[in-house]
């Protein structure tokens, strides 16, 4: 019997479509929760409290075990891992990992490629404001306790979350951030990305490892009525800052050649040149 297809699901394909043509690339097609604001008391990024220390350690055991689940059942399916060894050769660094974001799922994805290099450390996450603060359920715990650096419109708790990043990549830890920004489900192309991820990488002299994830329909039809994918995560060679330029100079290079190489892998997985419908520039 054939499965009808999500009306969400559809809705939010019809919305991708229309915010390509527009060029709102960075815009959320979800409908999420609103975002309550995050207060500096609210969060503790380095885990310094016990309390935060047990309630990590919970949330990792509980995000471990779902992991697994969902490989298990193929709710998530893991088709190949290429370019590990550009991963192990940076294993302890500080870096910062970026990723296309495309499914709540992708961070499991990039977690369960490098999960056996990782040693004792965990994977930290950045994640937006209001999957913090107000997202409800179980992912909302895990968005507050498993290894997560959420993002903050309050300038306070921006400067707690400065001090995070610059700690945890001194201590040779990695970071994923998503430089496009916004989740649009199950789009193939790499969006434009954004500065953050690449400042942060700049301004503490890391080196970015860009990772990319293609994928192509299973057999499996999901709930939602679409074809679970098929991932092939391609981890790339790392890129570094230059000595020679500042961190602005720095920021603008790391983000035109992580542009570059997954535009590389995009076009040779695909075998079709990378194009967008857009008509109008995202203002």
């Amino acid at each position: 019997m054939e499965i009808e297809k999500s009306k969400d699901r559809l809705e939010v394909l019809k919305r991708i479509e229309e915010y390509e043509e527009k060029g709102l690339f960075t815009t959320d097609v979800e409908q999420d929760p609103p975002t309550i604001p995050l207060t500096p008391d609210k969060v503790d990024y380095l885990n310094k409290k016990l309390s935060s220390k047990l309630w990590m350690k919970f949330a990792n055991h509980l995000a471990r075990a779902h992991i697994n689940k969902l490989l298990r059942n193929r709710q998530m399916i893991i088709k190949e891992v290429l370019g590990i060894e550009n991963y192990i050769a940076i294993k302890n660094t500080g870096t910062v990992i970026t990723c296309n974001h495309f499914n709540a799922f992708d961070n499991f994805a990039v977690y369960k490629a490098i999960e056996k290099h990782l040693k004792h450390r965990e994977l930290k996450k950045v994640c937006r404001e209001g999957n913090y603060t107000n997202f409800p359920g179980f992912y909302g715990f895990l968005f507050r306790h498993c290894n997560t650096l959420p993002l903050s419109q309050n300038p306070s708790t921006m400067k707690k979350f400065m001090e995070a990043v610059k700690v945890y990549l001194e201590r040779g830890e990695q970071i994923l951030i998503y430089p496009e920004q916004a989740m649009w489900w199950n789009y193939k192309k790499p969006r434009p990305l954004v500065n953050g991820a690449f400042k942060f990488a700049a301004m503490h002299k890391a080196p970015v490892l860009p990772m990319f994830i293609t994928m192509n329909d299973s057999e499996i039809i999901a709930p939602d009525g679409f074809p679970v994918q098929e991932y092939t995560i391609h981890i790339l060679p790392a890129i570094w800052p230059k000595e020679e330029l500042g961190i602005k100079q720095n920021a603008e290079y790391l983000k035109e050649e992580n542009s570059k190489v997954w535009r590389e892998v995009y076009e040779k997985t695909y075998g079709i040149p990378l194009t967008y419908t857009t008509k109008e520039q995202e203002k």
